[in-house]
């Protein structure tokens, strides 16, 4: 009987005292209990919510990376009001590029492609090929730049190709796009490369100095390293405009050295990224064509050339485009031309069309 009435008494205790525990408490800031939230008002407010999308993109110093300086500042302009919480989230998702710059190709961009630390990058038109042709796992997103190549002379001997008999040109960049356009248009002018004409090969910061300090009397270099040799040694002339040889020697389609690709699991998993870094891409491009001065300081901002005054003086002459969809396919000409004067040079075959992103 004790052992019922006993729990009895603590049943009634244990009731009142939930009863005393649900009941609200008295005072000023009394209010009614809240109704149950669900999980999802548990979650972050949306200011905290990270409004940006990482695309790691990677660019080459010179003309192939001159283009993308006005995108890299709107991005990182954007990037930084994120972090400060200033960000207007009504403007939706932003793309941040996450930068790597390079001067060579194949060490510095080709190897962070194939592993996946770089999404999109800028690169020779042949070693795009090449790069498709090895194992397909790259699509070429746009064509970014023009034939940007010029002969160089400190003195006033050469002014044709057939002129360049029994001399030796110092060169870069071996093995892409500077090597097989020049051997191409030499043997097409008559003279046989090694033979006719010497060709040495090195950096481009070995080849500049050499030219601009009098060191060497001829070579050839892209936009902009020529014309930065050109602003620091007054008796250098740009010789011979390689552009102007391709159309006399009638060579096929365009001459195309630089383009932008991307790896392919990236392209079909984030179409949508693709397509905004194409419409961001191509307004970059434009601004920096009609505003080459501000344009130049941003170029310098992000180390893709020293000098903006030599970016300034460059733009003009860097043949800087954006062409996308159904205007890839007009490189294919191009490709034969490299095809025809050496298969190695675009990886032993021209590209099919699934190597093209035509949305």
């Amino acid at each position: 009987m004790k052992q019922k009435l006993l729990s009895l008494g603590l049943s009634l205790a244990l009731v009142l005292g939930l009863a005393a525990g649900c009941a609200p408490k008295a005072g000023p800031e009394e209010s009614p209990a809240p109704e149950t939230s669900s999980p999802v008002a548990e979650t972050p407010p949306a200011e905290t919510v990270a409004p940006y999308q990482t695309i790691r993109l990677g660019l080459l110093n010179g003309p192939t990376g001159m283009g993308a300086a006005k995108l890299l500042a709107d991005s990182d302009a954007a990037f930084a009001q994120a972090e400060e919480g200033t960000y207007d989230t009504t403007e939706g998702t932003f793309f941040h590029y996450e930068l790597t710059l390079g001067s060579d190709p194949s060490t510095d961009i080709v190897p962070k492609l194939n592993n996946g630390e770089l999404d999109i990058a800028a690169v020779p038109t042949n070693l795009a090929a090449t790069l498709y042709n090895k194992a397909g796992s790259i699509r070429l997103l746009a064509l970014n730049t023009l034939g940007v190549l010029h002969i160089l002379e400190n003195g006033d001997t050469v002014h044709s190709m057939a002129d360049l008999a029994g001399k030796t040109i110092y060169s870069i960049n071996q093995g892409t796009n500077t090597e097989y356009v020049l051997n191409y248009l030499l043997e097409e002018s008559g003279l046989t490369p090694g033979e006719d004409v010497t060709i040495e090969w090195k950096t481009s910061e070995e080849v500049t100095a050499l030219m601009a300090s009098g060191g060497i009397d001829l070579c050839m270099l892209p936009v902009p390293a020529a014309t930065s040799v050109m602003m620091q040694n007054a008796d250098v002339r740009d010789a011979i405009d390689l552009n102007d040889v391709w159309q006399d020697v009638g060579a096929a389609g365009t001459f195309t050295m630089g383009c932008v690709v991307a790896r392919s699991d990236f392209v079909e998993e984030h179409p949508e990224a693709v397509d905004a870094f194409l419409t961001e891409y191509a307004a970059s491009i434009a601004y920096v064509n009609e505003h080459p001065e501000e344009a130049a300081a941003l170029v310098e901002q992000y180390g893709i050339v020293p000098k903006a005054a030599v970016a300034k003086a460059a733009i003009p002459q860097a043949n800087m485009v954006c062409l996308t969809g159904d205007e890839l396919k007009g490189i294919s000409d191009y490709y034969e031309v490299l095809y025809a004067a050496d298969p190695t040079s675009i990886g032993g075959a021209i590209p099919d069309d699934n190597f093209y992103y035509i949305p």
